[in-house]
Parts: C-alpha cells; structure tokens; sequence
C-alpha cells in the first residue's frame, strides 16, 4: 500500500476529506520521526507495535561486484516490534 492509498482509505473509513487524512498521516509521521530524534525515543501505539531505536555498530562487508572488502560504518536503525493485537490479525 502506498502513502496515496493509505491516505484514501482512512479518508473514506473516517469520513472527511483527502487532504484532512494526508494532513493528519503528515502529522503523525512528523510526531514518530520527533520522538525517535530523542536521546530515549520511543513510540508504543498499544495492541499495534513499538517504534524504537537501536544502534548497529561498524562492520567489515564485501562489495558483491568486485568481492573487495569494504567498511560499514556503525548507524542508528529504527526497529518496528508488532503488537500482539497485529501478529494476532496476520
């Protein structure tokens, strides 16, 4: 599903307009995305899942064309944990 499509769905299942539900995803994506920039960012939607942060250190790689070995520099990853209410639906 696409941002557009989810946009539509919630617009119709909610009964307002197009650019009210994209107004309110933004809205949401801009709230989790500020969170998370925090030193202790977390988001917990019960019965849906967590979003969190974790850091994933410095690792030794290889460049699949050219076999040669590359350094991966250490980065901060955003972990999504699904709810139990979500891993019951699937």
């Amino acid at each position: 599903m696409t941002k557009a499509e989810l946009i539509e769905k919630v617009a119709k299942d909610a009964g307002i307009s197009k650019s009210a539900a994209a107004a309110a995803l933004q809205s949401f994506m801009d709230n989790v995305t500020r969170a998370l920039k925090k030193p202790d960012g977390k988001v917990t939607l019960v019965g849906f899942g967590t979003f969190s942060k974790s850091k994933r250190k410095a690792r030794k790689g290889r460049n699949p064309q050219t076999g040669e070995p590359i350094k991966i520099k250490a980065a901060t990853v955003v972990r999504f944990k699904a709810g139990k209410a979500l891993k019951d639906a699937l």
